[in-house]
């Protein structure tokens, strides 16, 4: 941050503080003589024992002198010191002057310098700090034309006063110099608007009594140290989160105040005018209205104080609307891409990405992970979520929470969407590649077993007929060798269709060709047949992988099989086994299984306890 000062203020930082807290002690006393001044003058008195100068004169020395106890290079803290000493100069000369007579020598130049004096506090606090605010330094030599103008008028005004012309051109020099201080806000970045945004919001609370006026002026007086304090808070803790959130509930609050006052305003001139015999049920209708419409309207009013400081790419009720649109109108891929360019665009942050499953999907720059969000899809963990770090925007993100919980349940319905293609397409390739491995299979068995075989049998019968003749015994050997190859051969042939369908299905349909796998239970509950063919392949490998798993290591004495049909076929095989081992690892045979019910969209689950093992399969028909 820059810091700039005038050159005599270029003292010895020791002798700085010194200077500063001396005229903060010499302000305090200009007060407390004002007072004692103001005792003495005739007049009714206000509510309070102090004027708003009286509390400048207090306020501001005191938070410029511990602003530049810390920060000494800065002017910032200079101009609230030396203004608060001028407006406490100011008010003491003021009352002077008016306590002492007027033919008395000393009245007409107090008059004079006291209101000399509010000129250069005017200038201080009204021009230059707006102009200087936050860094010290103004935003181009341009701004110095401003700033000279307001201090040709401020001058011209103290020699004629009471010239009309001037003070419309006060107000102009006044209004711009705080248009600079917006211009400073619109280029700014994050830290800097902060610092901005806390004098603007004690400005705005001191201008709500200054504007109503009358009976409410006192209160002026009590919201002016909220100007200095303000300042003080913002440079020295420039990392102010909240702001906006603040802002946010006051403009709803103001906005609720507002409507419901100028409601009830309405509804209680119209009873006056219209049902005026009816006036206290009627107060008790609108009252009631009231409470009906509350929720609604502060919805529709944090809405629109949303739009106002985050615009409608920060809305979280407008992004969540732009997002679902955008995945109801994009594939898988595309709308995971959407959630996470909104997520980015929502929170302005550099970028976001989406860990699934260990794949990392990422829109934007993810140099640090500033937050991670565990994604839920109806309890069922399925990602996470990284945030990066923020970029520029208009305001802080202290609304990221509301930003977050409104696009959470989206990004989840994307994530699990994207898991579930995701899982399709490994499926399917495991499928192809099941397919192809089994037709290559198929044909090295073809050629090298079965066929080979039968060019051999072929070979042993040319050589039987040209030995039939000659020697029937050669003939004789050839065709029993030929008799046993094509016993092997019919054994090949079996072995390859059943591989490809266990023929017991075909014979015996699946219950009988479950029975034939080993002894046990059979249980069938429901009519099995019609069942379709790649549901009884998948129920008999199971059930046939179960019990070869019983045989090798249960160590079980009894075993038995369930067949259920319902909306689906439930297999059940149990054992009284000694269970699966605490530090069981899923060989091929399990994997087997679950990926055989997975194939069909079911599920297998391996259950172990002290009693056995129980395997169940449920199979979607």
């Amino acid at each position: 941050m820059e810091e700039t000062r005038p050159r005599w203020m270029r003292l010895p930082d020791r002798a700085a503080r010194i200077c500063a807290a001396g005229a903060a002690g010499a302000a305090i006393l200009l007060v407390v003589a004002d007072l004692a001044i103001g005792e003495r003058l005739p007049g009714p008195g206000g509510p309070l024992p102090v004027s708003p100068q009286d509390v400048m004169g207090l306020a501001f020395p005191v938070f410029g002198a511990l602003l530049v106890q810390r920060r000494p290079k800065l002017v910032i803290g200079w101009l609230l010191a030396l203004g608060g000493l001028g407006a406490a100069a100011s008010a003491a000369s003021a009352d002077l002057a008016a306590l002492l007579v007027q033919s008395h020598p000393l009245a007409a130049p107090l008059g004079v310098f006291s209101h000399g004096v509010w000129n250069l506090t005017t200038y201080a606090l009204g021009v230059l700090l707006p102009m200087l605010y936050p860094t010290g330094a103004l935003l181009s030599k341009a701004w110095c034309w401003p700033g000279g103008f307001a201090a040709v008028v401020l001058a011209a005004e103290w020699v004629t006063p009471g010239t009309g012309v001037l003070p419309p051109l006060v107000t102009a020099a006044l209004v711009l110099a705080f248009s600079s201080l917006v211009i400073r806000f619109r280029r700014a970045g994050d830290d800097e608007r902060r610092q901005i945004l806390w004098p603007l919001l004690a400005i705005a609370c001191l201008s709500v009594p200054w504007i109503i006026g009358g009976s409410l002026w006192w209160i002026t007086a009590i919201t002016i140290p909220l100007i200095p304090a303000a300042i003080t808070l913002a440079v020295l803790r420039y990392r102010l989160f909240g702001i906006d959130t603040l802002i946010t509930r006051a403009l709803v609050g103001a906005g609720m105040v507002t409507v419901f006052a100028s409601a009830y305003v309405l509804a209680g001139t119209a009873s006056s005018l219209f049902v005026a015999e009816v006036d206290r049920y009627f107060g008790l209708v609108v009252a009631l209205g009231a409470g009906v419409f509350f929720h609604p309207m502060k919805r529709v009013l944090h809405r629109l104080a949303d739009r106002a400081l985050y615009g409608t790419r920060g809305d979280p009720i407008s992004l969540a609307a732009d997002l679902r649109r955008r995945l109801q109108q994009s594939d898988p891929v595309h709308g995971l891409l959407a959630t996470l360019e909104t997520i980015r665009e929502g929170l302005a942050v550099t970028g976001a990405a989406l860990d699934l499953d260990g794949a990392r999907t990422q829109w934007g720059e993810l140099p640090v992970v500033a937050r991670r969000v565990d994604l839920v899809w109806h309890g069922e963990p399925v990602g996470t979520l990284l945030i990066g770090p923020p970029g520029r925007r208009r305001f802080p993100a202290a609304h990221d929470e509301r930003v977050i919980a409104g696009l959470t349940p989206y990004i989840a319905d994307a994530a699990h969407t994207m898991r579930l293609t995701t899982a399709l397409r490994r499926s399917r390739e495991r499928i192809l590649t099941a397919r192809e491995e089994e037709r290559r299979r198929l044909r090295r068995d073809l050629h090298d077993g079965l066929g080979q075989t039968l060019s051999a049998m072929a070979m042993r019968i040319t050589m039987a007929r040209m030995s039939l003749s000659r020697s029937p015994e050669t003939a004789d050997t050839l065709l029993a060798d030929l008799r046993c190859g094509m016993d092997a051969v019919s054994g090949d042939i079996r072995v390859l269709v059943h591989g490809l369908r266990p023929p017991a299905l075909d014979d015996l349909g699946l219950a009988g060709a479950i029975k034939e796998l080993g002894p046990g239970e059979l249980v069938v509950d429901g009519d099995l047949t019609g069942l379709p063919a790649a549901v009884e392949v998948a129920a008999y490998r199971i059930a046939q992988e179960a019990l070869t798993n019983i045989r090798r290591h249960a160590a079980a004495t009894r075993s038995s099989i369930s067949l259920s049909r319902g909306c689906d076929l439930v297999v059940e095989v149990r054992d009284d086994g000694r269970g699966l081992p605490a530090d069981a690892r899923p060989g091929v045979g399990l994997a087997s299984m679950r990926e055989r019910a997975a194939e069909l969209g079911g599920t297998c689950e391996v259950r172990g306890s002290a009693e056995g093992t129980t395997v169940t399969a449920r199979l979607p028909l």
